[in-house]
């Protein structure tokens, strides 16, 4: 069933939708500014009303956009387009782009407040590895080709129906970073970074059926195995039987790897993958015939909300507003407003 739509009070377009109309955003979100003290006392004051307000729609919002070393300045509409692109296959149902449209505005939005050291000078850009994957229109025309037209009306729909919707949670706006996939259940924040209530491991449905590249296998010989840990970790100490090079394993609460012992010195999960390009931190390292394998399941960090698990619960029925619920608990659903003039 659908939820009702919450809608922001003044407090919210004094946090943040202000910094977006000025055009200008700080590294730290200011403090809520005090209203003007009222002729009448704070008890009389009476109460904001739905009706005092105006929604803020995606082709209103400014954006300061990073793309191949260029700022470019678009609206949040423009912008989510490309984005959704890059981040979704156009081929995914049609609920799951429109739960990637809402992620996608949220987290951009957070980033309004307080801008990455990455690129002081913009307020998002297009490296997945720091904000999210963009794609441009003309390689857009390339991948789409002859389907260029249904695939982009297929994304536009997905942001129009969603236009100007985000997540906050505790009146704030939510950090809702996702990834690729996850085998079983998400991962929680804190493993990675600060904990988040609204982060938190939940299960997530999509398997090796749903996902054909859900698991992968990376193959090493023992040398740069050797050569590779200790390139992070001097320390290390390695004997001349390969097969007790790894010891312990320490797991995360969303079942992922915490840390490893590799040559008698604990090594989180995250340097592992690192250190040997895994898909993910869900692995499995073994010895075997001369060689460490690593079994590996699922792409990405693991946190938020999955966008395979999102596309398998779509076609399972669910709505992208009872996805977005799922993947970011105790989170609100609201429309971004202004107060009328």
């Amino acid at each position: 069933m659908k939820k009702p739509m919450l809608f922001s009070v003044l407090v919210i377009s004094l946090s943040f939708l202000l910094p977006i109309i000025l055009g200008s955003a700080l590294r730290e979100p200011d403090p809520v500014p005090k209203l003007p003290e009222a002729a009448v006392s704070p008890e009389a004051a009476p109460s904001p009303k739905p009706e005092d307000f105006e929604p803020v729609y995606d082709a209103d919002m400014p954006l300061a956009v990073l793309a191949n070393g260029e700022i470019h300045n678009i609206s949040m509409d423009e912008y989510l387009l490309l984005a959704l692109a890059g981040e979704m296959p156009a081929s995914f149902e049609p609920e799951a782009l429109k739960a990637q449209a809402v992620a996608l505005r949220t987290y951009t939005l957070y980033f309004l407040q307080s801008r990455k050291q990455n690129h002081p000078d913009a307020d998002i850009c297009d490296d997945f590895a720091c904000c999210a994957a963009a794609e441009s229109m003309d390689s857009l025309r390339e991948k789409w080709g002859e389907n260029f037209e249904a695939c982009y009306e297929k994304l536009r729909r997905a942001i129009r129906e969603t236009d100007g919707q985000h997540l906050r949670y505790g009146g704030e706006t939510a950090l809702t970073v996702f990834h690729s996939s996850s085998e079983g259940r998400t991962e929680q924040s804190g493993s990675i970074w600060a904990d988040l209530p609204y982060l938190q491991s939940v299960p997530s449905p999509e398997t090796e059926q749903s996902v054909s590249s859900l698991r992968s296998v990376v193959e090493v010989s023992a040398e740069d195995f050797r050569q590779t840990v200790l390139a992070v970790c001097p320390e290390a100490v390695f004997g001349e039987d390969p097969s007790a090079w790894v010891g312990e394993r320490e797991e995360t609460g969303g079942g992922r790897v915490a840390a490893i012992t590799l040559g008698g010195q604990s090594v989180s999960g995250m340097a592992v993958r690192s250190m040997f390009s895994l898909r993910s931190a869900d692995f499995k390292l073994g010895y075997i015939d001369g060689a460490f394998i690593f079994e590996v399941s699922g792409y990405g960090h693991g946190v938020g909300m999955s966008q395979y698990g999102a596309n398998t619960f779509a076609a399972e029925g669910m709505s992208y507003d009872e996805i977005l619920s799922h993947y970011y608990p105790g989170c609100e659903l609201v429309m971004s407003v202004v107060a009328r003039q």
